[in-house]
């Protein structure tokens, strides 16, 4: 299998200079998403004391144009602190700050989704809305083929790995386990992991959470997730489809509920929402991938346990559906529902603001047109 060749590096030697005193300095890592929409990056700077609230974080700045988000002639981007973290790499007191990036003239950088989300979730505050995102991921060598796969051909048929147990059906527990214990530590509200379908791809949990903070404990347990692959010198990729033929892709399941949706009898709040849906599928489709429905045309075919990417349909336990009502709901008449659309690589802000203004805001019409129709 290839991996990185820093991984062979010798990480305990590392450990001896982590463990020396910082002289009551404090490092401090600004993370954010870059001109894809997809990818993270990070700086780190040193502060004189421990901050603990985000006005004690300063703004900072890039070269935007080394990141797609700007031109060299006028390159200076802006960070600005969004949510402090833990550091579970560089440990207390050191933090990681997700930021949103602003442009020179202080507006919303085209990759910044958050802007927009931040303020229909403000506008939906009294109803509460909760989330939470189920991300699946592959591991990958460097050389692009899945991690713990022969180098000349290819695993037996999915089935024994979806939580599976034992050599000859997991691989990369330990990235699984290193990465959980590392977004506990961070204080990045994760709920728990499995291993998923598709030998080498896995699935974590992140929520509930309300409102805004759903993209912010996403994204951030994404970058923990790509620095710790690092340090196995292996690769993430959140590709809703990294192999083709009869393989299970990759998506980031959305659990959504208002407060009239949890209490009792909100079973009918889920149907009325449901209904508001079918009506939007197309502008759902396209706000649930960065390429506006091409990556998750690759995913959403109608068969390994997703729907057709051209058609709504609505179930109880019904994992081939675009929305699946768990049977424990059904049960009780009241908690939440599961869209099933989002790729593993949609930006959150923007999943949890479309399902806002369809289900809480009561927009209408498909304004995106799906770019596979």
């Amino acid at each position: 299998m290839s991996v990185a060749v820093s991984s062979k590096l010798n990480k305990h030697v590392r450990e001896q200079y982590l463990k020396l005193a910082q002289n009551g300095k404090v490092q401090v890592t600004y993370v954010w998403i870059d001109g894809t929409g997809e990818y993270l990056r990070c700086k780190t700077r040193t502060m004189d004391c421990e901050p603990n609230i985000l006005k004690e974080i300063p703004e900072w700045n890039f070269d935007g144009s080394s990141t797609g988000q700007a031109e060299g002639s006028n390159s200076d981007m802006f960070l600005i602190p969004v949510q402090i973290f833990r550091d579970p790499f560089t440990l207390d007191p050191n933090k990681l700050v997700l930021c949103e990036v602003l442009k020179y003239n202080r507006k919303p950088a085209e990759s910044n989704l958050r802007h927009t989300c931040k303020a229909v979730m403000d506008k939906a505050k009294d109803s509460h809305p909760w989330f939470g995102l189920e991300q699946e991921y592959s591991l990958l060598g460097i050389d692009g083929r899945p991690y713990g796969w022969p180098q000349n051909g290819f695993p037996g048929p999915q089935g024994p790995y979806y939580c599976g147990v034992g050599a000859d059906k997991i691989f990369g527990r330990d990235i699984m386990e290193a990465h959980y214990k590392a977004c506990l530590y961070a204080g990045v509200k994760i709920a728990g992991t499995n291993a998923e379908v598709m030998p080498s791809q896995w699935e974590y949990q992140v929520g509930p959470c309300e409102g805004i903070e759903m993209g912010d404990h996403l994204w951030m347990a994404r970058y923990i997730l790509h620095r710790i692959c690092e340090d196995f010198g292996v690769v993430v990729t959140l590709d809703p489809k990294p192999i083709t033929g009869n393989w299970n892709g990759a998506g980031c399941h959305a659990n959504f509920s208002t407060e009239d949706m949890r209490q009792e009898g909100g079973l009918q709040s889920i149907e009325e929402a449901i209904e508001k849906l079918s009506k939007r599928h197309r502008f759902h489709i396209h706000m649930y991938d960065p390429k506006g429905g091409l990556d998750n045309s690759r995913r959403l075919t109608g068969q390994h346990e997703t729907s057709s990417i051209h058609d709504f349909s609505a179930g109880i336990a019904n994992r081939g559906a675009s929305i699946r009502i768990p049977r424990q709901v059904g049960q009780d008449r009241c908690g939440y529902l599961e869209d099933r659309r989002p790729s593993a690589n949609c930006d959150p802000y923007a999943v949890t603001e479309a399902l806002v203004r369809t289900c809480v805001l009561n927009e209408t019409g498909n304004e995106s047109k799906c770019c596979t129709k």
